[in-house]
């Protein structure tokens, strides 16, 4: 297996600037607006987005969930091994707010359908938007796309991007892997 370095921990790190200051840009002071990580891997996303949002751009008052789709996912009995559940924690509801669904890597879209069907049991939004760090484009199966995106990627179906963070493994950075 082949892996080849996408971003390094700097460029995660202007990539995140970019992305917080587009949310500032199109959400203001974020008072109408909740900011949701898909479980597992769009929390940390999220929790970054979060931090720097309010220690480097002083926006105090930002709701953060995070939103399980195990169960709500089309191939969850598809699996030769079962999907492991993830906790959601969204303390708020959604009625009538701006949602950001927050999550590393766009591939399929399924996630984002599961995530959209997970989100009634908190309320109906205004709207949603999809913010990702990873944007695989070539690679939909449903018609979805990011609303922001911190890079765009041209992988075939045999590469595989990952994302690993400096809370879980260490250390900020993408790579691709061909398998």
């Amino acid at each position: 297996m082949s892996r080849k370095t996408l971003l390094n921990s700097k460029d995660i790190e202007i990539i995140l600037h970019r992305l917080a200051c587009q949310l500032i840009e199109n959400h203001n002071d974020f008072s109408n607006t909740v900011l949701i990580g898909l479980q597992p891997r769009g929390s940390f996303l999220a929790n970054r987005l979060l931090s720097l949002l309010q220690k480097e751009y002083q926006i105090k008052d930002v709701q953060l969930g995070s939103l399980d789709i195990t169960f709500y996912r089309d191939d969850f009995r598809r699996r030769d091994l079962p999907l492991e559940a993830t906790a959601t924690k969204i303390d708020f509801l959604v009625e009538g707010k701006k949602v950001v669904f927050i999550d590393d890597v766009l591939f399929s879209g399924r996630s984002v359908r599961a995530a959209l069907t997970a989100i009634q049991s908190f309320g109906r939004p205004e709207s949603v938007e999809l913010l990702v760090l990873i944007d695989r484009r070539f690679s939909r199966h449903l018609p979805i796309q990011p609303d922001y995106r911190g890079r765009q990627v041209d992988a075939i179906n045999e590469e595989k991007v990952l994302v690993t963070w400096k809370e879980t493994h260490n250390k900020d950075a993408v790579y691709i892997e061909l398998t």
